[in-house]
């Protein structure tokens, strides 16, 4: 006899559980960056700030914890110096490349 599976019977999946390496981080964020939402990447990077500790990226940007989990909650857009100092802080470096259009 097959046991039914219930949604509320499965673990929540969490993300952060996951990004535990450099080559992790990269390879989400890579994902992420395909589908051109501003909104989904803050929240990527906010997600990936709490794997690592808000606090420490906090010190590292010099932007307190409450303006990084406001700016990084997807929420809101936030401003292209603060991606700019929380990719820097997190070690992490957005490159560019050419789309095909065939």
């Amino acid at each position: 006899m097959t046991r039914k599976i219930r949604i509320s019977d499965l673990k929540r999946f969490d993300i952060t559980e996951h990004l535990d390496s450099e080559e992790a981080i990269a390879e989400y964020l890579t994902a992420v960056l395909e589908d051109n939402d501003p909104a989904l990447l803050a929240d990527a990077l906010g997600m990936i700030a709490r794997a690592r500790g808000m606090t420490q990226l906090a010190k590292d940007t010099g932007l307190s914890r409450e303006s990084l989990y406001k700016g990084l909650s997807g929420d809101r857009i936030p401003s292209t110096e603060t991606l700019l100092k929380v990719l820097s802080a997190m070690g992490l470096k957005l490159s560019v490349r050419a789309v095909s259009h065939a």
